[in-house]
This record gives structure tokens, C-alpha cells and sequence, in this order.
């Protein structure tokens, strides 16, 4: 499992996590349903503030994986295979 740095908290996390299953601090996070917003992503970064996106899509994962400012990518429990899949396969063939 590939993991990614929780903003500033010196916390390491699954880069892809079960909404609502895997234990992943919300609270002090910024959660997003998109990266379409990309300086308040880059704000939060800068600030030190873990950035959590939602996604349903290997798409939708794919693009949040792609932007660096996103410590975790939010799946739904009813589409946990997301978790397994392999983007770098996805993206670079």
C-alpha cells in the first residue's frame, strides 16, 4: 500500500482509503469533492493543512493522485476495489 505525508503532522496515510473505515483524521483536514480548485489546494499545502479528496471513479482517483497537494483520496465503501488498483499501470501503461 502506497502511502503519502498528512500534510504537516509528520503522519504518514494511504494515498487511497475507505470513507468511513480507514482511520483517517478528518477534523483538521481539508476535504474537497474535486481538485478543480487548484489554489485553494496549493493554499492548504502551503499552510501545512492535509488535503483529502472524495472520488468514485479510477478516473476521479487518478486525477487527485496526480496533484501533489492531496495527502488521501477518499473511496466510498461500496467501491473499496479502488484501493487496488494500479494507477501508475493506469496512467503509464
Amino acid at each position: 500500500m502506497r502511502e503519502r505525508w498528512f500534510g504537516a503532522t509528520g503522519r504518514r496515510v494511504p494515498e487511497v482509503a475507505v470513507e468511513g473505515e480507514d482511520d483517517i483524521p478528518l477534523d483538521d483536514a481539508l476535504v474537497l469533492d474535486g481538485v478543480e480548485n487548484a489554489a485553494r489546494l496549493e493554499e492548504a499545502h502551503a499552510r501545512g493543512v492535509p488535503v483529502v479528496v472524495r472520488a468514485e471513479t479510477p478516473e476521479a482517483v487518478a486525477v487527485a493522485l496526480e496533484r501533489p497537494e492531496v495527502a488521501c483520496v477518499l473511496v466510498p465503501p461500496e467501491q473499496r476495489d479502488l484501493r487496488d488498483l494500479d494507477f501508475r499501470q493506469l496512467k503509464y501503461g
